[in-house]
C-alpha cells in the first residue's frame, strides 16, 4: 500500500489523482491535522464516472466465478493490510481500535461473502406452457454510485463496493470530507488483486461539491447512500429527477425494550455497548431505553453505575469509547443537552472530566443516560448520533409497542424477555428493518438483510438480498 502523508488523494483508474485544492483531515482526539485531503470536485466525478463505464462494458460480461476469485483475492489482501487499515479507521473516526479492527474484519468478510454467493445467484424459469420457453436474466445496471457517511467507512463502502462489482456493475465511492483515508486504500487494494483499472473509483471531497456532483452526473445508473434523513431526501430527489433506483440507509432512534421479566443482568452489558460503540455515532445505536415500570429504577442504576466505568481516551490507545468524530460533532450532542427541559441526567451529560492535557481539544462527551424523559421530548425524537441513552417506562405490552413505534425512523430494535410468545408478538409489533431478542446487533451481520422503515429509508444492503438491489430483471419469452 502506498504511503500518502502529504496528501489523501482521489484514485480514478488505478491512478491517484491530486487536486490544486485541498482540506484538513484532523485528529478528532487531539484537534491537530493528520493530513491535507484533495478536494475533488465535478471534474474527478466526470473522469471516474467515464473510466468506470469503459471498465464495465467488459467486467459485465465476466463470468461469476471470475468475479468470485477477484472479491476473495481482495479480501486477502484487506486482512493483509489489517493493521494498516486499522489505524487510518481509528485515526480519522476516533474510534477505538478494536472497533477499528472488526471493521476491517467486516470489510474482508464482505468481500468473501459476495465473493462466495455470486456463484449461486440465479435467474428463475417459468413455466407458461409446452411450447414456451420463458427465464428471467438479473443483469447490472451499469455504474453505480455510493456516497457514505463517517461513522464505518470500511464497513459502509465495502458492503457497497463488493455486492456493485459482484454483480457486475462498477462503481464510484465518495467517502466523507472527515473520513477519505481507508475509502483510498481500500480502492488501491481492489486494483491490487487484479479489478480492471476503473472497476472501482474514489473521489476525495466535500459533500456539497464532489457528492453533489456525484449525485447529479448523467452516467451513474443507481445511487447509494449512507447518512442523515435530510440529506438523503435530496439524494432521492436527485435519483427521481433522472428515473435511478436508490438504495437510501438513513436515521434512526431505535430502542431496547426491557420487560419485568428481563435477565437484568445479561442485558445491560449490551445495553451499554449498543450506545457506547463507535461513541453512538451509529444509525443503528440503542439510543432510547424503554423499561417496565418495576425495573425502571434497577436498570437505570446499573447502567448508570456501567457507564462510570468506561474507559475513555484516544481511539488508537484502545478505550471502551473514543472522541465524537469533530468538533462540529460535539457540539451538536451538547446541544441536545443544553435544551434539555425535562428529565434527570443520572449519568454523563458533559465533555469527561480527568482527560490528559494532550487530548485537551479532542471532541470527547461522556457516555450519558437522561431518565425520565417524555416521548414527545426533543431528546427523545431526533438522532443525537453520539453517546447518549434516553429512558422511558411502560406499564403494559400494548404502551411499550406505542413507544418503539412513536418516532418517524425504524431501522433497529430489541425487546429483553422471558417470555417467548411476548417476543414473537413484539416482533411482529415493532415497525423497525431489524428486531433483536435478547441480544442487540447494531446492524447485524453480513449475513443479515439490513435497511429501515418510515423515515429510515428503503432498500436492503448486506445479505444475499443486497444482489437484487444491485440488478435487474430481464424477462426472455421464447415460442418453441
Amino acid at each position: 500500500m502506498s504511503a500518502q502523508t502529504k496528501q489523501t488523494t482521489s484514485f480514478i483508474a488505478g491512478r491517484h489523482v491530486p487536486s490544486l485544492q485541498t482540506y484538513p483531515n484532523i485528529d478528532p482526539a487531539t484537534g491537530a491535522e493528520l493530513c491535507q485531503v484533495a478536494r475533488g470536485g465535478a471534474a474527478e466525478v466526470d473522469e471516474a464516472v467515464t473510466a468506470a463505464a469503459a471498465a464495465q462494458r467488459g467486467w459485465a460480461r465476466t463470468s461469476p466465478e471470475e468475479r468470485s476469485r477477484l472479491l476473495v483475492a481482495a479480501a486477502g489482501l484487506i486482512r493483509r493490510d489489517r493493521e494498516t487499515l486499522a489505524r487510518l479507521e481509528s485515526e480519522d473516526t476516533g474510534k477505538p481500535l478494536a472497533q477499528a479492527y472488526a471493521d476491517v474484519d467486516v470489510c474482508a468478510r464482505y468481500f468473501e461473502f459476495y465473493g462466495h454467493t455470486i456463484e449461486s445467484f440465479y435467474g428463475s424459469t417459468i413455466p407458461l406452457g409446452g411450447d414456451m420457453h420463458v427465464y428471467t436474466r438479473r443483469e447490472p445496471y451499469g455504474v453505480t454510485g455510493h456516497i457514505v457517511a463517517w461513522n464505518y467507512p470500511l464497513q459502509l463502502v465495502g458492503r457497497a463496493a463488493a455486492t456493485s462489482l459482484a454483480t457486475g456493475n462498477c462503481a464510484v465511492a465518495k467517502p466523507a470530507d472527515e473520513t477519505p483515508r481507508s475509502t483510498v486504500a481500500l480502492a488501491e487494494l481492489i486494483h491490487e488483486a487484479g479489478f480492471p483499472a476503473g472497476a472501482f473509483n474514489v473521489i476525495t471531497g466535500l459533500g456539497a461539491e464532489a457528492g453533489d456532483a456525484l449525485a447529479h452526473h448523467p452516467g451513474i445508473a443507481h445511487l447509494g447512500f449512507v447518512g442523515s434523513t435530510a440529506t438523503g431526501s435530496k439524494i432521492a430527489h436527485a435519483a427521481a429527477d433522472r428515473v435511478i433506483p436508490t438504495v437510501l440507509e438513513l436515521g434512526g432512534k431505535s430502542a431496547n425494550v426491557v420487560f419485568a421479566d428481563a435477565d437484568i443482568d445479561a442485558a445491560v452489558p449490551s445495553l451499554v455497548r449498543s450506545i457506547i460503540q463507535n461513541a453512538g455515532q451509529t444509525c443503528s445505536a440503542g439510543s432510547r431505553l424503554l423499561v417496565h415500570r418495576a425495573v425502571r429504577a434497577e436498570v437505570v442504576e446499573k447502567m448508570a453505575a456501567a457507564f462510570g466505568r468506561v474507559a475513555i481516551g484516544r481511539g488508537v490507545d484502545d478505550p471502551d469509547l473514543g472522541p465524537l468524530v469533530s468538533a462540529k460533532q460535539l457540539e451538536r450532542v451538547t446541544g441536545f443537552l443544553d435544551r434539555l427541559t425535562a428529565g434527570e441526567v443520572v449519568a454523563g451529560g458533559r465533555s469527561p472530566d480527568g482527560l490528559p492535557e494532550a487530548l485537551a481539544g479532542g471532541a470527547f462527551f461522556a457516555p450519558t443516560l437522561v431518565d425520565g424523559v417524555s416521548p414527545d421530548d426533543e431528546i427523545a425524537r431526533e438522532e443525537v448520533f453520539g453517546p447518549v441513552v434516553v429512558a422511558t417506562e411502560f406499564d403494559s405490552d400494548d404502551e411499550a409497542v406505542a413507544l418503539a413505534n412513536g418516532t418517524d425512523y425504524g431501522l433497529v430494535s430489541a425487546v429483553w424477555t422471558q417470555s417467548l410468545g411476548r417476543a414473537h408478538r413484539m416482533a411482529a409489533a415493532i415497525e423497525a428493518g431489524q428486531v433483536f431478542v435478547n441480544t442487540y446487533g447494531a446492524g447485524g451481520g453480513v449475513e443479515l438483510p439490513f435497511g429501515g422503515f418510515k423515515k429510515s429509508g428503503y432498500g436492503r444492503e448486506k445479505s444475499i438480498e443486497a444482489f437484487a438491489e444491485y440488478t435487474q430483471t430481464k424477462t426472455v419469452v421464447v415460442k418453441l
